[in-house]
């Protein structure tokens, strides 16, 4: 998405054009990770081991064990493992998806109407030749796509590989939806400082993400309630990156309004 320079040769600033249908199907893409709760209630409802299933004290992956058993001394039976593995999944590909569409120009400005994206910017304000050096929200806009994306590929993999056929991938594709997307709204909330007063909201997100996971790691889940500490990991990435995107979406649907309003009077 280039939108309309001015000019980006000696300013690196650029309009992005928010009405694009990309920056739209970005913002609904990340919206769409709330099916994740939905699909989690119904999974839980379905739950068939011998004690009720607590999200006090069970582990969210024991909810896509592909078969009924003990696994690390928990007795796990989810019937509907294929819903909970295919939630995760789509979870992730509406992340990567997020991640691809919405341009770092766009999360600029996305919260922050009518104002200019910079790309560069100058070192020096008289002397020429001027050498040009990434702006600092630019670079932050770019970590966030990545960080956006390792979380969705972290939340692939976690429903492609449940925890109990016995590979290290679905630990590590857990890691990567944590410390992606709770990084990944840190960032975000920094960028959008002052911006939008859901720019708290996200950065608190992100940092109750981190702060679980750092808890997590230092006790290795060893707390009298393992479930409450690890959905305290899960449960702000996605209901943080579901608020940006309902934040975009909103954006782009006030612009293009505008748009079209604007072509109504003047036809």
């Amino acid at each position: 998405m280039r939108g309309h320079a001015t000019p980006p040769e000696t300013t690196g600033t650029f309009l992005p054009d928010v009405r694009a249908t990309r920056a739209n199907i970005g913002g609904w893409a990340q919206l769409s990770v709330v099916q994740y709760f939905v699909a989690e209630a119904a999974v839980i409802e379905a739950w068939a081991g011998p004690e009720p299933y607590s999200r006090a004290t069970g582990f969210i992956s024991d909810l896509g064990a592909a078969s009924c058993g003990v696994y690390e001394d928990r007795a796990v039976c989810s019937p509907l493992h294929v819903l909970m593995n295919a939630s995760f999944v789509v979870q992730g590909l509406a992340l990567i998806l997020g991640a691809v569409f919405l341009t770092a120009g766009l999360l600029c400005v996305a919260a922050r109407p009518g104002v200019h994206a910079q790309r560069f910017h100058a070192t020096t304000a008289d002397e020429e030749p001027r050498t040009r050096v990434l702006a600092k929200p630019w670079i932050m806009a770019v970590a966030i796509r990545i960080l956006t994306g390792v979380s969705g590929g972290g939340t692939v993999i976690v429903g492609l590989v449940p925890e109990d056929v016995g590979s290290p991938w679905h630990f590590a594709g857990a890691l990567m939806f944590f410390i992606g997307g709770g990084f990944a709204l840190l960032l975000l909330g920094i960028l959008w400082f002052r911006q939008t007063p859901m720019s708290w909201f996200i950065a608190a997100c992100g940092s109750l993400c981190i702060g679980a996971l750092i808890v997590g790691g230092i006790t290795g889940m060893e707390v009298p309630q393992p479930g409450t500490l690890e959905r305290l990991m899960g449960y702000p990435v996605t209901i943080g990156l579901a608020v940006a995107g309902l934040v975009i979406a909103q954006r782009v649907r006030t612009v293009r309004k505008a748009a079209k309003r604007k072509s109504a009077r003047g036809a």
